[in-house]
């Protein structure tokens, strides 16, 4: 069982969701300006103040003080924000804001008594999602139907809407391919034939949970592409979830061991650590990227923690700073690119996967309206709240269609099932592929 987090009682309060000192002071940062107000995706849905940032500082922070109670209405405006971080990008004050709503829902998750299919969402996220081969034993039996031609005949029948509505939109998001049985990562691959530059560069591939199984072949790829710049790749295979999952549901706890097994694959107490350690899931690059902050409090990790987040970076930081060999094969599609939140938000990577995709031969690219607007995914949001989150995907698949791409480039496993499965839905035509799927055309041609 989880510990509880520690109450840090506030002198004014004894309120048992008081944060910590350091996280209710992210909210005093906020002066109510309300230039987040058009960058949050729930606000411009609903048009309520409850469902804005600077709405939801106010909420966490009466929680802190013991002003507010944990009413059901409180709970479902902050259970509503998708924590994309858009609003941090719009701040003129800096505000963190996804300190403030991590450590509430962790504190109001003690708190609360879940459902029966709560608790059933639960468990298959804390013990299947993040466990790759849980994960891979659970989809066989739905990827042998696919090979047997039977899946298909059973979406047209409608079985599947009989399922509950978080269940039938994870039935939704499951790729209509994909091996039987996902293969792991070699655990070292060396420079490629390819390879214009013998780089003294080590990369630690960080190759996800639900990335490694649902989207293989795009690690695959991407330590292909690591390789022809002259790159050696580790795969360690001691490498576990990177917690986003359990952390951004309340529980801190599992988040701060995985962090700290994934701090000793890659940054070890004896030994080099690798110079760089890649992803190419923004949900993950963002996580890794909060090491220091989840294990502050942990003397034998902090200082740890702090270098392992100084070598995170995306695939494309990478591709785009060691240099990718000739691209020889041109690729002749429109396409439009769509800004993963966590990546462009979090991770404040913007430039790189698009300097990248102007360097394709063939390649045309159409800027696509609020690009950087969430389209619903949000890790499990789209699962807990998959009403908004499919009027989110809604209004990102009408600006992709204004585009007239048939191909939306986008940096993060959950917005590629987000946007691809609701278009499939809608009965909108759109391919969805990750940027190294189409920098690996162009560098081998296939």
């Amino acid at each position: 069982m989880n510990a509880p987090l520690p109450v840090l009682k506030n002198p004014a309060s004894d309120s048992p969701l008081t944060l910590d000192p350091r996280t209710y002071e992210r909210g005093l940062g906020c002066v109510h300006c309300g230039l987040c107000l058009p960058a949050c995706p729930t606000y411009v849905m609903t048009g309520h103040e409850a469902d804005s940032p600077r709405g939801r500082i106010q909420l966490m922070l009466g929680l802190s003080d013991g002003k507010i109670e944990a009413t059901q209405s409180v709970r479902e405006h902050l259970d509503l924000c998708l924590d994309c971080r858009g609003c941090e990008t719009a701040c003129p004050s800096g505000v963190v804001y996804h300190e403030l709503i991590e450590e509430t829902r962790a504190r109001l998750a003690a708190t609360q008594t879940l459902t029966a299919q709560g608790r059933l969402m639960r468990r298959l996220f804390f013990n299947i999602f993040v466990h790759p081969a849980r994960l891979k034993l659970a989809l066989l039996p739905a990827r042998m139907l696919q090979k047997m031609g039977v899946y298909p005949l059973l979406r047209r029948l409608g079985l599947f809407k009989m399922l509950p509505s978080q269940l039938r939109k994870m039935e939704q998001m499951l790729p209509e391919s994909g091996r039987l049985w996902p293969r792991r990562l070699p655990s070292e691959t060396q420079h490629s034939a390819l390879s214009t530059q013998h780089s003294s560069v080590t990369v630690g591939f960080f190759a996800g949970c639900i990335g490694a199984v649902m989207f293989d072949e795009v690690n695959r790829k991407a330590v292909e592409l690591l390789a022809a710049c002259g790159a050696r790749v580790l795969a360690p295979r001691v490498q576990v979830c990177c917690g986003a999952i359990h952390h951004h549901n309340g529980a801190h706890h599992p988040a701060e061991e995985m962090a700290r097994r994934n701090i000793d694959a890659f940054v070890p107490k004896e030994g080099p650590p690798v110079d760089f350690i890649v992803t190419t899931v923004a949900g993950c690059g963002a996580m890794l990227r909060e090491y220091d902050v989840l294990l502050r409090d942990d003397p034998p990790y902090a200082q740890r923690a702090r270098d392992f987040v100084s070598r995170v970076r995306d695939v494309t930081e990478v591709l785009a700073e060691l240099g990718l060999p000739e691209m020889k094969h041109r690729v002749h599609e429109t396409i439009t690119y769509h800004d993963a939140c966590h990546l462009a938000h979090a991770q404040k990577v913007t430039a790189a996967p698009r300097k990248l995709l102007a360097m394709v031969p063939g390649l045309t690219t159409v800027p696509l309206p609020e690009s950087d607007m969430c389209c619903g995914a949000a890790g499990t949001y789209n699962l807990t709240q998959p009403e908004m989150a499919t009027q989110l995907a809604g209004r990102k698949l009408d600006n992709i269609a204004s585009t007239g791409a048939a191909t939306c480039v986008t940096g993060n496993v959950g917005c590629a099932m987000q946007i691809r499965s609701e278009a499939t839905a809608r009965g909108q035509a759109l391919r969805v592929v990750h940027p190294v799927e189409l920098l690996h055309r162009a560098v081998f041609g296939d």
